[in-house]
């Protein structure tokens, strides 16, 4: 499947076509549609480049919910660590 952005769309971003790919795959990334390899791939960089663009914005490669500690609890008291 392809997108096309009209070059009026395109010219009012004031973005190059690159920085466009980049802006919609940090987006996608950021709001959880796209893994960090597809996201870079979208981007057009490698995936090191992609790292630290998100880093650059403190935009975090992963996100650490109260879900994610409930897990760990649980399985660290079933482990008896706790």
């Amino acid at each position: 499947m392809s997108v096309v952005i009209s070059d009026e769309i395109l010219e009012a971003s004031q973005l190059t076509p690159g920085e466009f790919r980049q802006e919609i795959a940090v987006y996608l990334f950021q709001m959880g549609h796209l893994t960090l390899g597809f996201a870079s791939q979208l981007a057009e960089v490698p995936l090191d480049t992609f790292r630290q663009l998100l880093k650059q914005r403190n935009i975090p490669l992963y996100v650490y919910d109260v879900e994610d500690f409930e897990l760990d609890i649980k399985n660290l008291q079933s482990l008896g660590r706790l």
